[in-house]
């Protein structure tokens, strides 16, 4: 696919079916995720690739933290959940791994992975597969890495979902870039 093409037309695609990319294929998706801007080669960006009865487990992590985490619950929000996984064949965990470094701030790393999600959605589109970059509870806080028994400087910035389209991509609203550009001259 040509490479405007792919940004202009990127889309994140919310109902996903199987099939999902073969193992050939995520090797080319992990590698432009790894192209991603890295100030002092750090490589703080981690993966965790969920599929098959990996579902299962991420389910039942989501619903121990959920249980753990809040007061106010009822059964519809369990559901909600331990449902979550299953919203996609294929989940790829978002995770950086913050280095101590005199020059690269925590969020610098955390933005590396950042452009490292921005670039795997861009290489599953190319690949003619359906994505969605999903956050929520169980993301971006300090708690979920335990559940996940990743160390402390480990932060779940959240989760790709990944598949088939099963649905028509929404229609992409025009965007007037006067509207986010401001130019010195």
């Amino acid at each position: 696919m040509d490479a405007i093409k792919n940004l202009l037309t990127r889309n994140s695609i919310s109902k996903l079916t199987e099939p999902y990319p073969s193992m050939d294929e995520m090797k080319l998706v992990y590698k432009a995720a790894l192209r991603a801007p890295d100030h002092a080669w750090l490589r703080p960006s981690e993966f965790i690739e969920v599929t098959g009865k990996g579902l299962d487990k991420l389910s039942k992590i989501f619903t121990d933290y959920i249980k753990d985490t809040n007061d106010d619950l009822n059964d519809l929000i369990i559901q909600k959940y331990k449902n979550a996984p299953y919203r996609a064949p294929m989940i790829i965990v978002l995770i950086t791994n913050i280095k101590e470094h005199p020059k690269v701030p925590a969020l610098e790393q955390m933005l590396s992975t950042a452009t490292a999600a921005q670039n795997i959605l861009l290489a599953l589109n190319a690949l003619n597969y359906g994505a969605i970059w999903r956050t929520g509870k169980v993301s971006l806080n300090n708690e979920i890495s335990k559940y996940f028994n990743l160390d402390k400087n480990s932060k779940i910035l959240g989760y790709i979902y990944v598949g088939t389209p099963s649905m028509e991509p929404k229609k992409i609203p025009e965007i007037n870039i006067d509207d986010f550009v401001t130019k010195w001259k």
